[in-house]
């Protein structure tokens, strides 16, 4: 964002140097880039008068003038200029005078020139007669810059030109300007924060601004269809403007901040857009149809010719402008060519909306077109300022353009602004800023930026504080204390001399224990850990926000963020998983055949929890691990073998028995779109997390070509669970004899096995230690609807075990085992 200091002074007499008013910007958090000085005073350069024009004899494009400058016989002075003529008031370089002028090889770069006396073509030439460009007062090199016929001869250059309203002095600062303050992206916005920091008051143009209705209602109609993205959309309508040159004192405002004048009504819009950051269009008012503007989204794919004379593919749901017959406008992004702004223009009408921010953001970048509108509507404009940015244009088409302002305006506002109101605690500031401001001057840095401050009570001093409607990302106490803080100045925060330091013992939470633990056990067992993006696309972040995994399982909405930087980065992840997926996809399309990872990370939702820690939003650490491609490599003891869902639950197994949870069951998992098919992972009735084999949908849209297994674990309940901090305990080795017993058993072939070794476990108690499955066979002697599973059962006690003890204990685990599965000893 540049601002021209000139224009900034129109609003605040701030009396800083241009060197300082940039370092005081940076300090309070708008970063400045560089500062350009722009222009000179123009030393030298006087008022001509061309007495005499004659063809240079040795060359057809030039001209021997003869120059009048008002302090004896005239001077010769040999132009290139193909307007020059006798009687001309013109500004004449003389002699020692230095001027910044184009080069040759590119114009847009410029070097240091100085007069002197030469020969050109065989000709004396003592100075030069100027161009509009070589003045830096514009960009119009056509020929010499004829000045009015009243110019008093020999008068300074630059006298002449302030008697007429130019400056010829300017300075452009460039400021970086962060996503989260767009009200800083305008000249207005930059005084507001030079008020809080001069103490100097801000003073916007006035500005009539009328309510809805009067002619311009019953001449233009709004119908807003799509009113979730378009919460306001204000039309003035200005009839008999002449389309023009702006005058010279716009024109330098504009190139002052790198904008190229065209016309005195695209020009205006631009200006007011630029002082007070809300984004315009001037409409030709006889091309639209109807009289009638219709906002809403396209059903489908269609092509549109923007103004530029390109013709652009829109995606479906593209929000548009219409008249009654066809699109006029790709909302907050660029006009069409069908009804812009020509020589033949005589009624215009000025467009000022709010469109939602994400959604401009989206179309810009789907066409890969941003320009100054969509820069801003991206971030989030003032939701309030419509109609005071309308009337503003309106009021400088009328006084540049010679138009006629209809009577009121044309507000549709189906989704009117409500102030946010914040309570803001004195102490408080004090406590986090680390120093004692006054509390009147607290009052006086928020009010300049315009906040209103009432006082709730006096002891404590607590105040409600609302937020103005160009402010959307102040949202809670602590953003005004920042507010606070930047406008008394970091630099102004003295450094503690003393810093106290706790008198405790550092130790570790339960959790991190656990973690790194964790993280021994998997690096232990071939796993790579990675890091990867915790904000994801917001189309993705809803494809991934499922009920198979840890954070879906609240069934809340996305997360979406308020001002993303880009649509890459729009909401928080509600699951892990796409980012591993897009590492897994990455390392498999560089070669690698086997795939082991795992991440430990933050998931989120958007929905109050028994774990919600701030409004409605719930954040939960999730552990996930994936195996992808081989899981054994070809060797001298056998052939590769692929990773398959029992590899995955062996890892998951090994990593909860190395934290101490021994009592873990799998149950399959309902389908989903996540997962061809899976289990999930419970520790009694909690559910721990799900392992499955990625769906070959979303295996594809990540470039994975082997079969993908992934478990994300819901690590904060585990945690929870765990009491132990996963540190071995001793336990003596046992001086009485393990007896072991086999067990082999026909059930359905559909049977799943964990179920069983429940039941085992349960009814072998309290003498079974230990039980197992070592066999699976299907085949010869079996019927093809069933299967023999074959178990190993451990049977210990703190004494000898009898031989009739453990034959009555395996007798309660047949009988168990028929009653629940119908399983008959083979």
């Amino acid at each position: 964002m540049i601002i021209s200091t000139n224009w900034l002074s129109d609003y605040i007499k701030h009396g800083l140097t241009e060197n300082d008013l940039a370092d005081r910007l940076t300090m309070c958090g708008l970063e400045v880039e560089s500062v350009d000085f722009i222009g000179s005073d123009l030393e030298g350069v006087v008022v001509g008068r061309v007495v005499s024009a004659e063809r240079h004899p040795n060359a057809d494009r030039l001209s021997v003038c003869q120059v009048d400058l008002g302090d004896g016989e005239p001077i010769q002075i040999v132009c290139g200029a193909p307007n020059v003529a006798a009687g001309q008031k013109v500004a004449v370089a003389t002699i020692g005078t230095t001027l910044s002028l184009p080069t040759r090889e590119d114009p847009s770069v410029k070097a240091d020139l100085t007069m002197k006396q030469v020969k050109i073509r065989g000709e004396e030439s003592n100075g030069m007669i100027c161009a509009a460009d070589e003045l830096g007062l514009g960009e119009d090199h056509s020929g010499t810059l004829v000045l009015d016929s009243d110019a008093e001869l020999g008068q300074a250059f630059g006298a002449y030109l302030s008697a007429r309203g130019t400056v010829l002095k300017d300075a452009a600062i460039d400021i970086s300007i962060t996503p989260n303050r767009p009200d800083a992206i305008s000249h207005l916005g930059i005084a507001r924060d030079v008020a809080a920091l001069t103490g100097a008051s801000v003073n916007p143009p006035a500005v009539a601004v009328p309510a809805h209705g009067g002619l311009a209602a019953e001449q233009v109609s709004v119908t807003i269809e799509a009113p979730e993205l378009c919460s306001r959309y204000v039309g003035v309508l200005v009839k008999g403007v002449t389309i023009k040159e702006s005058p010279d004192w716009m024109k330098q405002r504009l190139l002052a901040i790198g904008l190229r004048p065209r016309n005195n009504v695209v020009d205006i819009t631009n200006y007011v857009m630029y002082e007070c950051g809300q984004p315009l269009h001037a409409f030709d008012f006889d091309q639209v149809a109807g009289h009638h503007i219709i906002v809403r989204q396209t059903s489908g794919e269609t092509s549109f010719t923007t103004l530029d004379s390109k013709e652009r593919a829109l995606p479906s749901g593209t929000l548009m402008i219409c008249d009654a017959n066809r699109e006029v406008a790709i909302a907050g992004i660029m006009g069409g060519e069908n009804s812009e702004v020509s020589q033949s223009t005589s009624n215009v009408l000025i467009e000022s909306a709010y469109f939602d921010p994400s959604t401009i953001r989206r179309t810009a970048k789907a066409l890969g077109l941003q320009t100054d509108a969509s820069y801003r509507f991206e971030r989030g404009i003032d939701s309030e300022g419509q109609a005071w940015a309308a009337m503003r244009a309106a009021q400088l088409m009328v006084e540049l353009a010679g138009g006629e302002l209809v009577d009121g305006i044309v507000d549709n506002h189906p989704r009117p602004f409500v102030a946010k109101k914040v309570m803001v605690r004195a102490a408080r500031v004090g406590q986090i800023v680390g120093v004692e401001i006054d509390p009147d001057e607290m009052v006086r840095l928020i009010e300049a930026i315009g906040f209103q401050v009432s006082t709730v009570t006096e002891s404590p001093l607590k105040w409600e504080v609302t937020v103005p409607s160009f402010r959307p990302d102040v949202e809670r106490e602590i953003d005004v204390i920042e507010e606070i803080a930047r406008l008394y100045g970091f630099d102004n925060i003295p450094e503690p001399q003393h810093s106290s330091i706790p008198n405790f013992t550092p130790t570790s939470s339960n959790t991190r224990l656990l973690r790194e633990k964790s993280r021994n056990v998997l690096s232990g067992n071939g796993y790579r850990e990675t890091y990867t993006n915790s904000m994801l696309p917001a189309e993705v972040a809803e494809m991934f926000n499922s009920t198979s995994l840890p954070a879906g399982r609240f069934k809340g909405e996305t997360v979406h963020t308020l001002n993303p930087i880009t649509t890459e980065m729009s909401a928080l992840r509600p699951s892990m998983l796409p980012g591993l997926l897009k590492v897994v996809g990455h390392n498999q399309n560089h070669g690698q055949t086997a795939v082991k990872l795992f991440e430990f990370g933050r998931v989120h939702t958007k929905k109050k929890t028994n774990v919600t820690l701030v409004g409605e939003y719930t954040e939960i650490e999730s552990l996930i691990v994936a195996a992808s491609g081989n899981w054994e490599g070809q060797g001298w003891y056998g052939s590769a073998r692929e990773v398959d869902l029992f590899d995955l639950k062996g890892t998951v197994d090994l990593l909860l028995a190395s934290i101490g949870m021994s009592s873990i069951r799998y149950a399959d998992s309902k389908p989903n779109d996540i997962f061809d098919y899976g289990v999930d992972v419970y520790s009694g009735k909690r559910l721990l997390g799900t392992l499955g084999k990625v769906s070959k949908k979303i295996a594809q849209d990540y470039s994975i070509r082997l079969a993908a297994f992934v478990g994300e674990l819901d690590w904060g309940t585990i945690s929870e669970l765990n009491s132990t901090n996963g540190t071995p305990r001793y336990v003596a080795v046992s001086r009485f004899p393990v007896v072991e017993r086999d067990i082999a058993v026909v059930v359905e072939k559909s049977q799943a096995v964990g179920p069983m070794i429940e039941k085992i476990t349960t009814a072998g108690s309290p003498l079974l230690s230990e039980a197992l499955v070592f066999d699976v066979y299907e085949g010869k002697g079996i019927e093809d609807s069933q299967k023999s599973v074959a178990f190993g059962l451990r049977f210990a006690a703190d004494r000898t075990l009898r031989d009739n003890e453990v034959d009555q204990a395996v007798s309660k685990v047949l009988k168990a085992l028929e009653q629940e599965f119908g399983a008959q000893l083979r």
